[in-house]
């Protein structure tokens, strides 16, 4: 792909994040998009022969991005307790900096194979960064473990996407509580 190709590309999956977001998937047209971006609804086609594929490309990219600020974040903590609070901070300030855009994650084509397929294989990738990481720290069921941690942030992020009152100074103090629940177990809430 040529730069000026990537970089229509990139407009364009920035003008759907914008209104997927702000409109979620079923009210978004692809005209709006293509308007969005600054193309004509034919350009738009050439790159993407759907609605449901362009949302996906558009999720795949995000996903990405996700998982290779992760990583980078991670490679500057030492301790088990700078990692799981990277996971936990990255995690939960990834939604609070999302939080305007909350149909992007609960308006979304549902019955999208190649979409659920993204999902899983992000889901797989994200799982297997933190059991790789809690293995090397010799814990037992690492999977499960990374499961777990992950299943914690998504419950918190909750509060972050329909909480309006929802501040910086919440994330941190989740983002701390995650990770000593997670580090200490829950006897030490007593």
């Amino acid at each position: 792909m040529s730069q000026v190709q990537g970089d229509k590309w990139n407009l364009i999956l920035d003008a759907a994040y914008e209104l997927f977001g702000a409109n979620g998937f079923y009210e978004t047209k692809m005209s709006e998009i293509a308007e969005r971006a600054g193309i004509a609804k034919g350009t738009l086609y050439l790159y993407f022969s759907s609605k449901e594929q362009l949302f996906t490309a558009m999720t795949k990219r995000d996903f990405e991005q996700f998982l290779e600020q992760l990583t980078n974040g991670l490679q500057q903590s030492e301790s088990l307790k700078e990692r799981l609070s990277e996971v936990a901070s990255h995690h939960l300030r990834y939604f609070y900096n999302r939080r305007d855009y909350t149909k992007l994650f609960f308006m979304m084509p549902n019955n999208d194979p190649e979409m659920l397929q993204e999902i899983q294989s992000f889901m797989v990738q994200y799982i297997r960064i933190l059991a790789d990481m809690l293995e090397i720290d010799g814990f037992k069921e690492p999977k499960l473990l990374a499961k777990s941690f992950i299943g914690i942030l998504d419950m918190m992020k909750m509060d972050i996407l329909f909480d309006p009152s929802f501040q910086e100074e919440d994330v941190c103090q989740r983002v701390v509580f995650a990770t000593d629940l997670f580090m200490n177990g829950c006897m030490h809430q007593k």
